[in-house]
């Protein structure tokens, strides 16, 4: 993995002040990006968890602190996993062929579908950070999960939902072993830390990404930019459910 693909790693899943140029922006690089997105998603992660233990030591509420990191992270992001999530929930919230749900989730609007999911995800992920303000690492494991998600809609025999947008430059980019082995490290990774919490975490979080990427590439055909945004938020919500339990 080169370093311009984890430039645009950076560039593409942070607010971070990363450039390329035109000229470097490729299908392999693309494909190496994904590659690096854990490790964009530690990092984001430990910035999340500074947030929310900063929060913890001024005595603001569990709750609170939650909510505000969660916002921080959907900043720190450009909302660009929180927007991919609404408008997957309204796309297949929708009735019709994949045409249609495709042209509702293109549409940009928050409908219904998406207000209700965004409620109750990012909702859910605040209060469950609210039980794990003593545990740092758990936001790091969460958001190195969810960004390895990535990988599993963008295997090998996806197609594109879609022929624009971020999801047809990275469909069919990846072998179908780089999400198991980031979910296999991150696991392992875990375990001095967290016992036998946080594998059962990231196992969960990798059967919901299954599940979501089995039922959008039936419902719209294929992957997209959104798709991506889907799993990995359901993915960090998973995992921030399984510690706090």
């Amino acid at each position: 993995m080169s370093a311009r693909s984890l430039r645009l790693a950076l560039s593409w899943l942070t607010v971070l002040p990363v450039r390329l140029d035109a000229a470097e922006l490729d299908a392999r690089t693309a494909a190496r990006a994904i590659r690096w997105a854990p490790v964009v998603g530690l990092l984001v992660g430990a910035a999340g968890a500074a947030v929310l233990g900063g929060l913890t030591g001024l005595d603001v509420p569990g709750l609170v602190a939650g909510l505000l990191t969660v916002g921080f992270l959907a900043l720190a992001t450009r909302g660009m996993h929180v927007d991919g999530l609404a408008d997957t929930a309204d796309g297949l919230g929708c009735y019709g062929p994949p045409e249609r749900a495709l042209a509702v989730m293109r549409d940009g609007g928050a409908g219904p579908f998406a207000v209700v999911t965004l409620v109750v995800v990012l909702g859910a992920q605040a209060a469950a950070l609210a039980t794990l303000t003593r545990e740092p690492w758990a936001l790091m494991l969460a958001a190195a999960t969810g960004r390895a998600a990535f990988a599993w809609p963008c295997r090998r025999g996806v197609p594109a939902a879609r022929p624009e947008g971020l999801g047809a430059l990275v469909a069919g980019s990846q072998p179908w072993w780089v999400a198991p082995a980031w979910w296999v490290a991150l696991a392992a990774a875990s375990v001095p830390v967290t016992a036998w919490r946080g594998p059962l975490a990231v196992a969960v979080a990798a059967l919901v990404t299954v599940l979501v990427a089995a039922h959008t590439r039936r419902r719209l055909g294929g992957t997209s930019g959104d798709v991506l945004g889907a799993v990995n938020e359901v993915s960090v919500l998973a995992v921030l459910v399984v510690l706090a339990a």
